[in-house]
C-alpha cells in the first residue's frame, strides 16, 4: 500500500464570501482520495497563518492554503522566514485573488483543491520589502487603501465593484506623492525615474488591484525581476483619459505611466506615505528597499496541457 503523504490545511474561514469552510468536508475528503492525511488548522486573527506557516510547514509534504492573498502572503512570509521549501497550493476564497488570477487559479474550490493533489509545482519569484516578504505586490497610492479600508462585509457583497468604487473615491482625493526610485543601483541596468505620482507598484503579477490585467507576454514571474509600475499625475482630462484607457486595455502605452522590470528598487518617497503589500497595510518609510528573491517558493499549479 503507497505511503499516504501528509499535508496541512491553514484555512482562513472569514476569507471572502466564506464558501470554503462550508464545503471543508468535501475538500478534506478530496485529499483523502488523492493519497493525503490532512491536518487542518484556522486562523482567528492577523498572523496566524505565518505562525503556522513557521512551526508547521516543515513537517508535511504539502501546505494548503484557503483564503484570499492577504492569508496567502502570510503563509509565504512564513515559510521563507522559517527556510522551509515545502511546496505551497492554493485554494483562493479572497474578494479578488490577484495572484491567483495571475497563475491561473481560476476554478472552483473544488477545482483548486484537485490541483493540488495533481498538479506540478513550479518556482516563483517572490519580493522582500524593507525586510518583509510579498507574493505579487507592494504598492502606494490610488488603489492602494482601498484593500485594506473597504470593510470585509463590503468586499464580501461587491468583489471587484468594491474595490473600483474605492479606487474611483481614491482618484478623486488622492494627493500626489513625490518620490524618486532608483532600480538595479550600480550595475548597467540601473535606471533613476523621479516625479509626482498618483500610484506606484512593485509586483511580480498579471492583475494589479483587481482591476488592472496586464497581458502575460509582459511577464514572466520567474525571471529573477519585478515589474515598476508608475502613474504620474494627469495634467488635464485628457491626460487622465489615456490613462485609463491604457489600463483598461493592459497595454500601458502612456506618456504618464513608466513600466519597466527591475530586481532591485531604491524608493526615496514622501514622508508619511503608506504601501500595501499584498493587499495588507504595511506603515512606509521615507526610503523603502525592494529586493526580488528569484524562485523562492514552489506553487503548485495545473500540469501542462491542462
Amino acid at each position: 500500500m503507497q505511503k499516504r503523504r501528509k499535508l496541512l490545511l491553514i484555512m482562513n474561514p472569514k476569507s471572502g464570501v466564506m464558501l470554503a469552510p462550508k464545503y471543508l468536508s468535501e475538500i478534506v475528503e478530496r485529499f483523502s482520495r488523492g493519497g493525503f492525511i490532512t491536518q487542518i488548522l484556522m486562523t482567528t486573527a492577523r498572523g496566524d497563518a505565518r505562525e503556522f506557516a513557521m512551526e508547521y510547514g516543515g513537517e508535511v509534504d504539502v501546505v494548503a492554503v484557503s483564503g484570499g492573498d492577504g492569508t496567502l502572503n502570510e503563509v509565504i512570509d512564513g515559510m521563507i522566514t522559517a527556510g522551509h521549501k515545502t511546496s505551497i497550493g492554493y485554494i483562493p476564497s479572497g474578494s479578488t485573488n490577484d495572484f491567483a488570477t495571475s497563475i491561473g487559479l481560476t476554478g472552483s474550490i473544488f477545482d483548486c483543491t484537485d490541483i493540488i493533489i495533481g498538479g506540478n509545482a513550479r518556482s516563483f519569484d517572490i519580493g522582500c520589502f524593507n525586510g518583509r516578504y510579498f507574493s505579487y505586490i507592494a504598492s502606494f497610492g490610488a488603489f492602494t487603501s482601498t484593500s485594506y479600508s473597504v470593510p470585509q462585509t463590503v468586499k464580501n457583497m461587491l468583489g471587484h465593484t468594491a474595490y473600483i468604487l474605492g479606487g474611483i473615491k481614491d482618484i478623486l482625493t488622492i494627493k500626489p506623492v513625490h518620490a524618486k526610485i532608483v532600480t538595479d543601483r550600480g550595475t548597467d541596468r540601473e535606471y533613476t525615474c523621479e516625479g509626482d505620482f498618483i500610484f506606484g507598484a512593485v509586483c511580480n503579477s498579471r492583475s494589479v488591484a483587481g482591476i488592472l490585467k496586464l497581458d502575460k507576454q509582459d511577464i514572466d514571474m520567474n525571471d529573477g525581476f519585478m515589474e515598476v509600475f508608475l502613474i504620474r499625475v494627469p495634467k488635464d482630462l485628457i491626460d487622465l483619459n489615456e490613462i485609463a484607457v491604457n489600463m483598461l486595455n493592459g497595454t500601458l502605452h502612456s506618456s504618464q505611466i513608466e513600466f519597466f522590470s527591475a530586481k532591485n528598487v531604491e524608493v526615496d518617497i514622501q514622508p508619511g506615505t503608506h504601501w500595501t503589500l499584498d493587499g495588507e497595510y504595511e506603515e512606509g518609510k521615507d526610503h523603502c528597499e525592494i529586493r526580488t528573491i528569484e524562485s523562492a517558493i514552489s506553487l503548485i499549479q495545473k500540469r501542462d496541457g491542462e
